[in-house]
């Protein structure tokens, strides 16, 4: 059977129910606390997804350490140099193969790229490219110069999240992903388990886990009582509530930034003193230790702290509930129209309490005359509602949403969040864009400033969102097993760094 046509059945086939734990010594379960929808390559970036497909089965060009704080370094790539001209050269290593057994080229990194980028997929990987147009010259089979235009002084670090498949993968949505990576995946119950063993044939080092199966808990108080009782080996994700036993739980701070994300085109939030007065009805620091642990960070940007070109002079917005009242009153008077109900959607799952929270949040803005009511929906609803293009006749919606960004530089997330054609935008605002794409062709120093400002200017002049926390993650580790979570945890997880005791 051809390559292709092998695709081509996997890409349909359900596979069988595996078994619900793991059973060798070398085998692990992970416990996650939602279903995973997709198990495409092209979306790995998408919480649960990027755990089990990222590096696990389909592997970067470049990745990004967050271990040990080294940067970017090789993964299919063994090297590459700037050409000049916005051009790249990568130099791919030698002798890898796919799990399937063929090998990897680099048309089938050409092809990779042209597939995740195809408006026949809607895959995660354009939104962190922006306006950037990528064009590949095939210099040999393991050398391959890729061209941005404009230049992208950090296009290394952008590989980073673009998964490399065969060429030969279908323009549809797979249920069998192909990579180059340690594991394959054997077996898929949606609802129920995903099961990944590893394979014969991988480039690299043999990892410590020969098999993990991942089950799917929403309580946070199950997957924490499963790995205490030795039916799981690790739950990334458990409320603070559970995380009582020092000898196994940690906190980790996250990349995580939760927001309500804003329409700003439709009524009455497209009045600057509506966004203003839901800000200021918030009283973030009552979560802190209370609904949310202690060590969650009022957040300012759509950034963490450690993110280059952070700006210690933006503050956050003032619990102030009778300014909030105030503008209101303001916009009403103008013929805003005020009164209109406001849909809050939520995700379930999107983090231990997260309906609570929700719930708290829906009280505060009632209080200052807001209407409001709630929805809690699933990951793929919610992402519906997220994403462009958005529903003509729309209500104003704000979408209570979580980003990531692991990755120590603002372009992973200013272009989709914020620029006009940003697929997860809800403002449109020329200035904006132009400061994001001066500040991503900018570098060293410069580039640090140009995000700094942008982060002023969207505080303070645009207020595009609900800016909420900087979140902080328990994981609980079982006896069998050494992990130590990092701030990519929440979204990427390799099985590599799992040793056994």
């Amino acid at each position: 059977m051809t390559r292709s046509s092998l695709l081509l059945t996997t890409a349909l086939a359900v596979l069988p129910l595996a078994p619900v734990f793991a059973q060798g010594a070398k085998d692990v379960t992970i416990v996650l606390g939602e279903d995973v929808d997709l198990m495409e390559p092209c979306m790995a970036t998408r919480s649960n997804i990027g755990r089990i497909i990222m590096e696990n089965v389909s592997e970067t060009l470049t990745t990004y350490d967050v271990k040990s704080g080294k940067g970017v370094q090789p993964r299919l790539a063994e090297s590459w140099e700037d050409q000049g001209n916005g051009t790249w050269r990568f130099h791919l290593r030698k002798g890898v193969t796919f799990s399937d057994g063929t090998a990897f080229d680099a048309g089938d990194v050409k092809a990779s790229f042209e597939r995740a980028v195809s408006d026949k997929l809607t895959c995660e990987t354009p939104r962190y490219f922006g306006d950037t147009e990528l064009s590949f010259n095939l210099v040999d089979d393991t050398t391959i110069d890729i061209t941005a235009a404009p230049a992208q002084p950090i296009l290394p670090l952008l590989l980073s999240l673009v998964t490399i498949v065969p060429s030969e993968t279908p323009l549809e949505f797979v249920r069998q992903p192909i990579g180059t990576g340690p594991f394959k995946l054997a077996s898929w119950e949606p609802g129920q388990s995903v099961v990944l063993e590893q394979r014969d044939g991988y480039w690299g080092g043999k990892p410590a886990v020969e098999k993990a199966t991942y089950v799917f808990r929403t309580d946070p108080a199950v997957a924490a009582a499963m790995v205490a009782k030795g039916e799981a080996d690790l739950a990334p994700s458990i409320s603070a509530v559970d995380a009582t036993n020092a000898a196994t739980d940690v906190s980790y701070l996250n990349s995580e930034t939760t927001y309500l994300r804003l329409d700003s085109a439709i009524p009455p939030v497209n009045d600057i003193r509506v966004r203003k007065a839901l800000n200021m009805a918030i009283d973030r620091g009552a979560f802190v230790g209370s609904l949310l642990p202690e060590g969650t960070v009022p957040a300012v940007a759509m950034v963490p702290p450690t993110t280059l070109g952070w700006n210690p002079d933006v503050s956050e917005y003032p619990y102030d509930p009778e300014a909030a009242k105030a503008l209101l009153a303001e916009a009403k008077a103008d013929g805003v129209p005020v009164d209109t109900t406001l849909h809050l959607i939520g995700r379930s799952n999107l983090f231990p309490g997260v309906t609570e929270v929700t719930e708290a949040l829906q009280q505060m803005l009632q209080d200052v005359g807001f209407t409001v009511d709630v929805q809690m929906v699933e990951v793929a609803q919610q992402e519906e509602l997220y994403s462009k293009p958005f529903k003509d006749g729309r209500p104003p919606q704000m979408l209570f949403v979580s980003h990531d960004n692991s990755k120590g530089d603002p372009v992973f997330s200013m272009y989709f969040k914020y620029d006009s054609n940003g697929r997860q935008s809800g403002i449109s605002d020329p200035k904006v864009d132009e400061m994001i794409a001066t500040a991503s062709a900018a570098t060293g120093d410069a580039r640090a400033k140009d995000w700094s400002t942008l982060f002023s200017y969207l505080h303070d002049e645009v207020v595009p969102d609900v800016l909420l926390f900087h979140m902080v993650s328990f994981a609980r580790v079982g006896d069998r097993i050494s992990f130590t979570p990092t701030i990519a945890t929440n979204s990427q997880l390799e099985l590599a760094d799992i040793a056994f005791k």
